[in-house]
């Protein structure tokens, strides 16, 4: 009875999953975990972002290149865009693979993340394993091409399969 009721509390087992560790750039504070777990065709991402502008949105996108090696987060590349989408708001409309949802900041500078996407996945065209995550300075403007304008690049990870 005790093993049913364990298998019960810890919930269905991904197909996939991975992980990001995000690194400060030069001249910031932002660090955090985040993980990604592929359940059928949807990936569900979670995790904490901190050091952050307290009560300010930021720009948050995968990006090509699994390379933070530059220091400044630039050797990520452009969004992840495998299919030449225009870039926009994650869930409205077209836009790139690697443009996701907004990190909120709350009052301490800490976003929380937990969101669902089929846009990505941990395999096939669209897996962002290998590839870099970006936390921006600013909001995205959903319309500047290709980029958003979401300023410098705060912190960065390469997400990798666990």
């Amino acid at each position: 009875m005790l093993a049913t009721l364990a298998a019960c509390a810890t919930g269905p087992k991904p197909d996939a999953s991975a992980v990001a560790e995000l690194q400060a750039s030069r001249g910031s504070t932002v660090t955090g975990r985040l993980s990604f777990a592929q359940f059928g065709s949807k990936v569900r991402v979670s995790g904490q972002v901190s050091g952050l502008k307290p009560g300010a949105e930021h720009g948050f996108h995968v990006h090509e290149k699994g390379d933070c090696s530059s220091g400044d987060g630039m050797s990520t590349g452009g969004h992840f865009n495998p299919a030449g989408a225009p870039h926009g708001r994650h869930g409205h409309g077209s836009h790139h693979v690697g443009d996701l949802p907004p990190l909120g900041a709350d009052s301490y500078g800490v976003a929380r993340v937990n969101f669902e996407t089929d846009r990505i996945s941990l395999a096939g065209a669209n897996s962002v394993v290998g590839k870099g995550l970006i936390v921006h300075r600013d909001p995205d403007d959903y319309t500047t091409q290709p980029t958003g304008n979401a300023g410098p690049r705060l912190a960065c990870a390469v997400i990798s399969a666990r």
